[in-house]
């Protein structure tokens, strides 16, 4: 199993099912680090939804923001997934926290984790030019943290239309 791994895509793309498809092939604890925070309806029942296509058995740790106090509760006879890097750079940005601060704080807790950590994130480069100052520099943070996210993971994997495809390492 590889230290960390990348998974990278498009809203709706499948790459929350391909995380976790590679999380039930090992045979450890599952710990599932939640991002989203419940604001509404919808968000509700997208949680709802991703808590239900789970299934049982996942310790659930729900951390908008700290990394670093999320993966400290991880023993080596786990796995770890994050889910998604995205909602927490929203979480960081929208907060007003130091950005890069946080963003090495994330860094480091990765590696320093004892399970494998398998993280989601979306590519939001591929669309259009946003019309705004923060939606594009949302963008363009999301790029930085995407690219960050590669230089420390021993497999990245981008997903498509349900389609993994491996960009580095190699996975199970």
């Amino acid at each position: 199993m590889n230290t960390c791994t990348l998974i990278l895509g498009g809203a709706a793309s499948g790459k929350s099912a391909y995380a976790e498809s590679l999380v039930f092939q090992e045979d450890r604890s599952r710990v599932y680090v939640a991002t989203s925070q419940a604001w509404d309806d919808e968000m509700r029942q997208k949680i709802a939804d991703h808590k239900a296509q789970r299934g049982p058995n996942w310790r659930t740790i729900e951390e908008p923001v700290d990394m670093t106090a999320a993966l400290a509760t991880v023993s080596a006879d786990e796995i770890v997934l994050i889910d998604c890097a995205t909602l927490w750079l929203t979480n960081v940005m929208l907060g007003d926290h130091d950005l890069e601060a946080e963003t090495r704080a994330f860094l480091a807790a990765i590696e320093a984790c004892p399970a494998p950590v398998i993280i989601v994130s979306n590519e939001t480069g591929l669309g259009i030019v946003p019309d705004n100052k923060l939606a594009r520099d949302f963008r363009n943070a999301q790029g930085r943290l995407n690219q960050r996210l590669a230089q420390i993971s021993d497999a990245v994997v981008f997903v498509a239309a349900g389609l993994p495809m491996v960009m580095k390492g190699s996975v199970t």
